[in-house]
C-alpha cells in the first residue's frame, strides 16, 4: 500500500512542481512511463490474485524501467532507436492490456 501512496504523492508533486526533463533524457521518458505502468498493473493484478509482495513489486518496477531504458539506449546506439522504442512499447502494451483484462475479470467477474 505504501507503493501506491508513494506513486500518488509522486504524481501530485510532479504536477505541482512541473520539472523539466533534459533533452538527452526526453526519448527515454515515455518508455519509462510505459514500463512503470506495466509494473503498476502487474502489482494490482498480483494484489487481486492474493500473491502481492512489496519487494517483488519494487524490484519489478525498477527493473522494468531500467531494462526498457537500456533497450532504447542500445537501439539509439545502433541507429534503430525509433524501431526499438516501438518494439518496447508494443511488448509492454501487450502486458499492460493482459493485466488489465485480468483485473477486469477480478473486479467484474466477467
Amino acid at each position: 500500500m505504501f507503493a501506491v501512496i508513494g506513486l500518488i504523492v509522486g504524481v501530485v508533486v510532479g504536477i505541482a512542481v512541473e520539472p523539466t526533463v533534459p533533452a538527452v533524457l526526453q526519448p527515454y521518458l515515455p518508455i519509462a512511463v510505459v514500463a512503470a505502468l506495466d509494473a503498476l498493473f502487474g502489482g494490482l493484478r498480483a494484489y487481486l490474485d492474493g500473491v502481492f509482495d512489496d519487494r517483488v513489486f519494487v524490484v519489478s518496477f525498477l527493473f522494468n524501467v531500467l531494462i526498457a531504458a537500456l533497450l532504447v539506449f542500445l537501439g539509439d546506439q545502433l541507429g534503430v532507436g525509433a524501431q526499438m522504442t516501438t518494439a518496447v512499447v508494443v511488448v509492454l502494451g501487450i502486458r499492460i492490456f493482459s493485466n488489465a483484462a485480468s483485473i477486469r475479470r477480478h473486479i467484474f467477474k466477467a
